[in-house]
């Protein structure tokens, strides 16, 4: 999915709860947008959330409840709902966090994926291989987010898959940022293609490691150009 900087809903169908399924557009729409990309706070309006959605106040504010005490949004008495940005230390915690779980995955889809699961990588990610990422950024970034989702994916962790995914929203802006910053593009280009070859030749502590240190990199990265985040 291309990600933008709006806040953008898609109307629900009353299929099931209207609370969990208001639940997970917003939640869906929070995910999708570069909150990190903009200085300005994001704020929430349950009136138009509710009309864009097609349903009443009600779901939506519960769902907005669920989604406050899972971090992804606050509430602040006489000014609305807002979503919830991370300082650049909590960011870098959060990338850390994710580096451990990412790593332990990797060695688990050495353990359990399919031969044709690990020889696809190439495939489904042609642009590692094509060209240079500072020709086709916004592809690349998307591609990078999708690649470290699949590596989580193919471990077959349900409760690494639980976890990484309320992280993602935080993790998946800084990386979209820090894709623009410095050589990072060009060096993450190279530590995916490295993250590959250890996986297809199942090498899990090779995976283990070089996911590890991808994404402890990404980490060092932002304490060297997350100021904007403070």
């Amino acid at each position: 999915m291309v990600k933008t900087d709006t806040f953008q809903v898609k109307p629900i169908v009353a299929t099931s709860s209207l609370r969990a399924l208001a639940y997970d557009a917003l939640k869906e729409a929070i995910t999708n947008m570069n909150i990190y990309n903009q200085r300005e706070e994001v704020r929430l309006d349950e009136r138009k959330l509710s009309l864009n959605l097609g349903v009443s106040r009600t779901p939506v504010r519960e769902a907005l409840t669920v989604l406050e005490q899972e971090g992804f949004v606050r509430f602040e008495a006489r000014r609305g709902v807002f979503v919830i940005k991370k300082s650049k230390k909590e960011i870098v915690s959060m990338i850390q966090a994710w580096s451990a779980l990412e790593s332990m995955a990797a060695r688990l889809a050495c353990e359990r994926a399919t031969d044709e699961q690990l020889h696809c990588l190439r495939e489904h990610f042609p642009e590692f291989y094509e060209g240079r990422p500072s020709d086709h950024l916004d592809e690349y970034s998307e591609a990078n987010i999708r690649f470290h989702q699949k590596i989580i994916s193919l471990g077959q962790c349900d409760v690494i898959k639980d976890i990484t995914s309320n992280l993602l929203m935080h993790v998946r802006g800084i990386r979209n940022t820090a894709m623009r910053q410095g050589d990072r593009a060009a060096n993450s280009i190279k530590e995916h293609v490295a993250i590959i070859k250890a996986l297809e030749a199942r090498d899990a502590e090779l995976a283990e490691r070089l996911v590890r240190e991808h994404g402890l990199g990404l980490a060092s990265h932002v304490e060297k150009y997350g100021d904007y985040l403070d």
